[in-house]
């Protein structure tokens, strides 16, 4: 176990490093979201485009894969958003945002560092994969399930409401030309090329220490049952299930169960706050769960990878 948290760790020390510079007054609110622009709209859209573009997609892209996976994410999401309304008693509006911690998953700024510190940069084609469909799947369904218990949008206003919020997306732009890409098989100039690489080693340090900056904003308030529920939905639940599809009834490979597994355990991603103040609702109990879960995942990402090898 010593040996798996000194994979883990490292990750989580970037993130403090963000965290203690931002309390320290050395990183300025400002400089913070900057850092996060740049990465979320510039630097990981370069790391998805070129690892979807030189993505095997018959070998990577297996339905037994994205299955065992999105089957924990639909399950936690019904789970928070029904605990949190009929256990807590919350709004649905509030429920739907809660529910959405369990679905949006940290994929990429937790779930690519730490993959890739446990198992190598060789074994994420699978991770991949299962972050080309994240937004997309997330989105729609928590948009749609949002805009059901609103009940002000229907037909066509709800279908561009979700279009929006999905290509909008600069993840999703750097997703969508990779796969151009990979299936037009089309050259990459080298110039282009060797650019894009430049970026993409910035991606992942600077997304995490800019993910602990911004982490120090969201002071743990709120509901501590009801934050103690989104983490166990987070951390246990979702991971759970993607390990018994995965393991019992998909027959996945090591490599794909260990990077459904090992994604799934990851914490509410920065999105889920995102989502939540898109709609006005709970925001305070999202980011207290971003924060704690993000803390707990130390642990519990380290379990979960020494639980299945």
């Amino acid at each position: 176990m010593g040996d798996i948290l000194s994979i883990v760790l490292p990750v989580f020390v970037v993130v403090a490093a963000g965290y203690l510079a931002v309390w320290r007054k050395l990183f300025s609110d400002a400089a913070v979201d900057g850092f996060m622009s740049f990465t979320q709209k510039f630097a990981i859209p370069c790391l998805l485009f070129s690892a979807i573009a030189t993505l095997d997609l018959g070998a990577d892209f297996d339905l037994w894969l994205m299955v065992s996976y999105y089957s924990g994410s639909v399950v936690s999401f019904f789970a928070g958003l029904f605990g949190a309304r009929l256990i807590f008693g919350r709004p649905w509006t509030d429920s739907v945002a809660i529910g959405f911690c369990g679905l949006f998953a940290n994929s990429v700024l937790l779930g690519l560092a730490i993959g890739e510190r446990a198992y190598g940069v060789d074994s994420l084609g699978p991770n991949y994969a299962i972050i080309a469909l994240h937004a997309p799947i997330c989105y729609v369904l928590g948009i749609v399930t949002m805009e059901i218990v609103r009940a002000e949008t229907g037909g066509i206003g709800l279908l561009q409401v979700v279009t929006t919020a999905i290509f909008r997306n600069a993840l999703m732009i750097g997703i969508g030309l990779g796969f151009a890409v990979n299936l037009s098989g089309l050259p990459v100039p080298a110039m282009i090329d060797q650019a894009v690489a430049l970026m993409v080693r910035a991606a992942l340090p600077a997304a995490l220490f800019g993910l602990g900056g911004v982490l120090y904003r969201y002071k743990p308030e709120g509901e501590l049952r009801l934050i103690a529920m989104i983490c166990c939905i987070s951390l246990f639940l979702h991971p759970a299930i993607a390990w018994t599809m995965g393991h019992s009834i998909a027959g996945l490979s090591q490599e794909q169960l260990r990077a459904a597994v090992v994604t799934a355990a990851m914490a509410p991603g920065v999105n889920t706050y995102i989502f939540a103040d898109m709609y006005g609702v709970a925001r305070r109990v999202v980011a207290s769960s971003i924060l704690i879960g993000t803390a707990l995942t130390v642990v519990t990402a380290s379990a979960w990878i020494w639980a299945i090898g």
